[in-house]
């Protein structure tokens, strides 16, 4: 599917002479993301606080001010509403001893945030176990006979992470039977009343930035970053010394940037702190299933990880376990401390993570078969539904651990909503993926009479129905995103930061691109594009000449390579001297012990004159 170019607006003069010591391109790059204060500017740019080596700290955060004095640059936790309510009600359970249970969610934001709490309350002698609930048979959030059995096994507390802002009925169960709870959340409550209250709020200490009222500042925490929350907040009033506090607090930070970036939140403000500061103890983790993970699945290739390393091949391996089988393993992976018990889990999660690939192309070349052979946007020439709704077919049962990976496949092929359905033994349930013209959780708020149970964000969707319901659910999301969608234009968007010389692509300007790291959310990777380059060189590589590396230079520079992986057959059309656009992203390439300036091809027009 073609795609339309979008160049951001050039940065004016009068910006340029504003901040002389910065350079154009880091200027340009400001003035994209919104950031063009002095004060903003210098917060973004500034370095991380801790650094790591062999899991120690070497210096605190930096950046206080009067009301985050103990929490480095980062907001305090205590701006929570019910923060000094759950932090009393925690030390209260671990000076009696009770048994405190952590109940996470199965991806990679509910695990990391489940084994952050489990290491820091483990520290501090809490009789403290995990509990995530199975995504078949228990689905997500509180489930009432979870609540039971935990309360029959001895526990006082329980602490929910990644979810139950929508278990008020579980919650009220657990408070009839003698169970505390307190629930961390970044999900999106239910919707307030007319009146502006919060009455279908579960009934207890809630810490999340979203609900009506609350005084958090910061509104995109991810699941593990609220969990963080309240562990700092649990670690600030313990008796730890400050140097003990401050190891324990660093320490879970590489595991709030993982489920930070897993969950793509903004990593914008608060978050891109958490990551920086994350990447950093990640890189230099003790953590032994992480340490085995990263060399048995060959992540990084003894470079340094960043943000790609985690989404892509670190947060995949992690959300296998919930998929293909229980994310205890998962977690497991993340609290060991035996080595030998690493490797083997390690070892188990990448096999899991092959078999999830598997299953989901299984899924997606069926649905696109669906989809073009009933009308999609590359089919026939029938008038062509806004939202696609592909529900499983009778002779195969989807795996439902890996419908929502499926979604966001055809969300992207089609650039359109896409909700994929499957069977199980209480109805169906569903999966959704969605673009940036249709908030998908509204949508369900609209079917919500049609729903068992849903919830998620205005990109991605969750949700149970009955068999009855079926097709009037699937009609009626439709018909929503038929009438939201009407007149939109629904043509796939390369926004790209800046028009480039290839002449000034050096090492030098990759630097200050870098500058800009971790990418992910609201913070993409720049593309740049440059104009009328000549194509001096074309070969393939990898297996079977997947992949194409082109040579290409303009009349001011040298020749500089431009590679695109899995892209040659994209490209079979080109020829050495063709004129091109091209937009790309730019790194710094090391072979050989050689190291040079390289571009990654995003996307080409040829005979560009």
């Amino acid at each position: 599917m073609k795609k339309k170019w979008l160049i951001l607006p050039k940065i004016g003069d009068d910006f340029i002479k504003k901040y002389p010591d910065l350079s154009g391109i880091v200027l340009q790059l400001l003035f994209n993301r919104g950031i063009t204060g002095k004060e903003e500017i210098k917060r973004f740019l500034s370095s991380p606080g801790p650094v790591h080596q062999g899991g120690e700290v070497l210096q605190s955060l930096s950046g206080k001010s009067e009301s985050e004095s103990s929490f480095g640059g980062r907001h305090s936790p205590f701006l929570f509403n019910d923060m000094e309510k759950a932090v009393d009600l925690v030390i209260k359970h671990i000076k009696e001893q009770n048994k405190i249970v952590i109940y996470g969610d199965y991806d990679a934001d509910g695990v990391t945030a489940t084994a952050v709490l489990m290491d820091v309350l483990g520290t501090l002698k809490a009789d403290v176990e995990p509990y995530i609930p199975d995504r078949v048979s228990e689905g997500y959030g509180l489930n009432r006979e979870a609540v039971k059995e935990l309360s029959a096994a001895g526990a006082s507390l329980v602490i929910t992470v990644d979810g139950g802002i929508r278990g008020k009925e579980e919650v009220e169960y657990a408070k009839e039977i003698g169970l505390d709870i307190i629930v961390t959340d970044h999900h999106i409550p239910p919707r307030a009343e007319a009146s502006g209250n919060n009455d279908e709020l579960p009934n207890c200490p809630i810490i999340n930035p979203l609900v009506e009222g609350e005084n958090y500042p910061f509104k995109y925490l991810a699941g593990v970053g609220v969990a963080f929350k309240l562990a700092e907040a649990i670690i600030s009033k313990s008796k730890l010394s400050d140097d003990d506090k401050k190891k324990l607090e660093t320490r879970v930070l590489d595991l709030v940037a993982i489920g930070t970036v897993a969950d793509c939140v903004t990593l914008l403000g608060e978050n891109r702190d958490l990551v920086k500061t994350g990447l950093n103890v990640l890189n230099n983790t003790s953590r032994v299933g992480l340490r085995e993970l990263i060399k048995i699945a060959r992540i990084n290739g003894n470079k340094k990880l960043d943000s790609w390393n985690i989404g892509f091949q670190i947060a995949p391996r992690l959300n296998a376990a919930g998929r293909m089988d229980h994310a205890n393993t998962a977690l497991e992976l993340l609290i060991t401390k035996d080595r030998k018990e690493a490797e083997a889990i390690a070892r188990r999660l990448n096999d899991r993570n092959i078999e999830r690939q598997e299953a989901t192309e299984d899924i997606v070349e069926r649905i696109v078969k669906m989809v073009e052979d009933t009308g999609g946007r590359n089919g026939p020439s029938r008038p062509v539904p806004s939202a696609i709704v592909a529900v499983t077919p009778d002779d195969k049962i989807w795996n439902e651990g890996v419908i929502g990976l499926a979604a966001g496949r055809i969300s992207g092929k089609y650039y359109l909503p896409a909700l994929v359905i499957t069977k199980n033994d209480d109805g169906y349930k569903g999966s959704g993926r969605s673009i940036g013209e249709f908030n998908i959780m509204e949508a369900l708020e609209e079917c919500s009479d049609l729903l068992d149970k849903y919830g998620g964000h205005p990109m991605a969707c969750g949700f149970s129905l009955r068999e009855s319901n079926l097709e009037e659910f699937r009609k009626k999301i439709i018909e929503i995103a038929d009438r939201e969608l009407k007149g939109a234009d629904l043509t796939p968007k390369i926004k790209i930061e800046a028009e480039v010389d290839l002449s000034e692509i050096n090492k030098e300007f990759i630097a200050e691109v870098e500058k800009f790291a971790p990418f992910g959310q609201d913070n993409d990777q720049p593309k740049f594009v440059s104009r009328g380059v000549l194509v001096a060189d074309i070969a393939t590589m990898g297996i079977e000449g997947k992949h194409i590396k082109l040579k290409i230079k303009n009349d001011e520079c040298g020749i500089i390579s431009a590679v695109g992986f899995g892209q040659a057959e994209r490209w079979k059309d080109l020829r050495i001297g063709d004129k091109i656009d091209i937009v790309y992203y730019v790194e710094m390439n090391e072979f050989n012990g050689r190291t040079e300036a390289q571009l990654k091809i995003v996307d080409i027009k040829i005979g560009s004159l």
